[in-house]
């Protein structure tokens, strides 16, 4: 399965350790920025999550996993791929790589759980995100 989606991050100078390169904890930031962007777009729910807005409906983070490949510099320029492979009743996964000029530096995924924000508890995934994933997704 192939990556379908990919947005530019930006490497910023907060991101850099002592080491000279993009410290290990940014890579979830850039998995969020990606997260969000393909919501938005495939979606079209992602401004809708960050405000809260989206009819009670919100996402929260189960599992978050990072596998570093190669350090990312400053002057590096990013992209981050990210898919959805498959689709369960409450809960789906996001794969990433994000990518420079010399490969792939992370590959990572997060599991995401929707749920009901006015009774905090999971709830399946909207039929209307649902349709969207799969049909940009091919799944």
């Amino acid at each position: 399965m192939s990556f379908e989606y990919t947005t530019e991050v930006e490497v910023r100078y907060t991101d850099i350790d002592t080491y000279g390169h993009v410290n290990n904890a940014t890579y979830a930031t850039y998995f969020e920025e990606a997260r969000i962007d393909y919501l938005h777009d495939v979606v079209d729910c992602g401004e809708a999550l960050l405000s809260g807005s989206e009819s009670g409906t919100g996402m929260v983070i189960a599992n978050l996993e990072v596998d570093y490949i190669q350090p990312v510099q400053i002057s590096d320029s990013v992209a981050v791929a990210v898919r959805v492979p498959r689709l369960g009743g409450k809960s789906f996964p996001f794969e990433y790589e994000v990518r420079t000029d010399d490969g792939v530096a992370a590959t990572g995924e997060t599991t995401v759980v929707t749920y009901d924000r006015d009774t905090e508890s999971s709830r399946p995934i909207p039929e209307d995100w649902r349709a969207a994933i799969t049909q940009f997704e091919g799944l």
